[in-house]
């Protein structure tokens, strides 16, 4: 049988980290995961997933993820039960998270929404940095990195290949 589950979606609280009486962390948070599809007044709406992560994933989860941070859950589904102080039992459905993903970089929703830090001091169009392979630079026809527009152009010379060099 397979139980397999992965998801992708917005913390909707900080994560909670507790210790077991043996010392192993364990964290819960709730995911909100949006649905592929929008009801019938043309909303999107979402749902509500109950995580769990133990050790030292979960004081990863504790320690950079807070409420709004885009994240990646892969795991399984995992139900148990409690009788509740009116002697109800209570069935809960959890995802029992054996990898969080961060899906944004540290720091990314305290700055107006760029999700992209500027570490690399890259330019507007290029803000990772490195070359801007897409611009010109000077009046040349050549990029920055010294490579021409289009490697396949044309130049108008016939294409020398022999028959060896064909694949079929």
């Amino acid at each position: 049988m397979l139980n397999r589950v992965v998801l992708v979606g917005r913390l909707t609280r900080d994560p909670e980290l507790r210790y077991t009486p043996n010392g192993v962390a364990v964290a819960n948070f709730t995911l909100a995961v949006n649905r592929p599809f929008s009801n019938q007044q043309g909303e999107r709406e979402a749902d509500f997933i109950n995580c769990v992560v133990w050790r030292k994933q979960a004081e990863n989860v504790a320690n950079y993820l807070k409420k709004g941070s885009l994240a990646g859950v892969d795991g399984r589904i995992q139900t148990r039960s409690y009788d509740n102080n009116e002697g109800r039992r209570v069935f809960v459905t959890e995802v029992m998270a054996e990898s969080v993903q961060f899906l944004e970089p540290r720091g990314s929703q305290s700055q107006g929404g760029s999700n992209v830090d500027n570490f690399g001091g890259g330019s507007p169009n290029n803000p990772m940095g490195g070359n801007d392979f897409g611009q010109q630079s000077g009046g040349s026809g050549r990029q920055s990195g010294g490579f021409s527009e289009d490697p396949f152009a044309n130049d108008g010379k016939p294409i020398d290949i022999s028959d060896d060099d064909l694949p079929f």
